[in-house]
């Protein structure tokens, strides 16, 4: 996992809601489409879910 990899599984795990890509993009001040692919990669890896549509957060 490298380090932009950690930081939108951090800030997902830090949040008291499931955020949008674009949400997690501007809070971290990254590329939106990065962030996309991250999250991708994290949901194949069952790190994250999709509570509901385009809206993701952290695995307990």
């Amino acid at each position: 996992m490298n380090e932009n990899e950690k930081r939108v599984l951090e800030f997902l795990k830090n949040s008291d809601k499931p955020l949008r890509p674009g949400d997690i993009a501007q809070g971290l001040n990254m590329d939106s489409k990065e962030v996309s692919e991250i999250i991708a990669k994290l949901k194949k890896e069952d790190k994250i879910y999709s509570p509901k549509r385009c809206y993701y957060t952290a695995k307990k």
